[in-house]
């Protein structure tokens, strides 16, 4: 059994031990960084101890401040109102929220600490102008409830239902392992503790209501793209159909009602279309642009290409580059 720093007798290793080393880390680090249409800028993260008694007086911050307690207890003053702190608890303070802490007389209190400054960024003149695509829409969404969330929180602390002082952790030992990649993962972190501290408050989940897609576009969209990638290929509505996963008489069905024609037609579209460009483009025989473009022989795109243009590949070239 181990004597914690806190001169209890405990059966657990501290899970923020690790922090102990260099707990003030990322306090160092220059984390600034979108968050939808927010700017975050981290003035403190870091694990710090308060021994038996300290009391930090009164105070306040015009950037958010949150506390979490991972071990020990104490109390807090929030607005003039006393609350009794203990392990596994979190208080939010700020902006301009009035605050005193103390630890309790015989036991330290360890606190874990993100005081960041949160703006609203101006897009008119912003390299982010115009967010709305490649799911920026939803981020921005989540970033405006949770921030519109954390200003309705109740000065008053609550229990970390969700865990969000772990989130300190991985960010530390992302930052201890200073691979590529550690810096967007401390941002994920710092982002997760700020959700799961609107959760901790909330009796049921404050989600958004995510729209679904529309399942037949979507998979339109699969196929098509599953053919431009792979019409050099033998192809076929069976094959795709498979890709898709969905059945043959459904990808059947989605073509007909969006590309307006059957599948065969649209493969075959895009195969002529890459024809007519080898045709312009390289002196490649009939033979190697059919094999190229998966079709089985030159007489069968010769048959397919006059059907289309009414007139031979040949004289399709002919044509186009005595023009030119």
């Amino acid at each position: 059994m181990n004597t914690s720093s806190h001169g209890k007798l405990t059966g657990q290793p501290f899970y923020f031990e690790p922090m102990l080393d260099n707990p003030k880390a990322l306090d160092r680090m220059e984390l600034a960084f979108r968050w939808g249409s927010y700017g975050f800028r981290i003035l403190r993260c870091h694990l710090t101890s308060f021994p038996p008694g300290t009391i930090i007086d009164f105070h306040h911050h015009s950037e958010y401040e949150f506390h979490y307690i991972p071990r020990g207890k104490g109390t807090v003053t929030l607005d003039g109102t006393e609350y009794s702190l203990h392990e596994g608890m979190l208080y939010l303070t700020g902006p301009g929220v009035s605050h005193r802490q103390e630890a309790d007389k015989r036991e330290a209190m360890d606190e874990l600490c993100l005081h960041v400054d949160i703006v609203k960024l101006d897009d008119s003149n912003d390299d982010y102008k115009g967010t709305g695509t490649w799911g920026e829409t939803w981020e921005t969404a989540e970033a405006d409830s949770c921030i519109r969330q954390l200003d309705e929180l109740p000065r008053a602390p609550a229990m970390d239902r969700q865990e969000a002082m772990k989130w300190f952790l991985i960010a530390y030992e992302a930052w201890r392992s200073n691979q590529l990649g550690h810096y967007t993962m401390i941002k994920q972190a710092i982002v997760q503790i700020l959700l799961r501290t609107v959760g901790a408050y909330k009796e049921e989940p404050q989600g958004l209501n995510l729209p679904a897609r529309d399942m037949k576009s979507y998979r339109y969209q699969l196929a098509v793209q599953f053919i431009q990638d792979n019409f050099r290929r033998p192809l076929t509505l069976e094959i795709v159909a498979e890709r898709v996963q969905i059945s043959s008489r459904q990808l059947q069905r989605i073509f007909k009602e969006l590309a307006g024609i059957a599948f065969s037609d649209y493969l075959q579209q895009v195969r002529l279309q890459h024809v007519c460009n080898e045709l312009l483009q390289s002196s490649w025989t009939l033979e190697k642009i059919a094999e190229s473009n998966g079709f089985a022989t030159s007489n069968y795109l010769h048959y397919v290409f006059k059907k289309a243009y009414g007139m031979t590949p040949v004289q399709y070239r002919e044509m186009v580059k005595g023009a030119g």
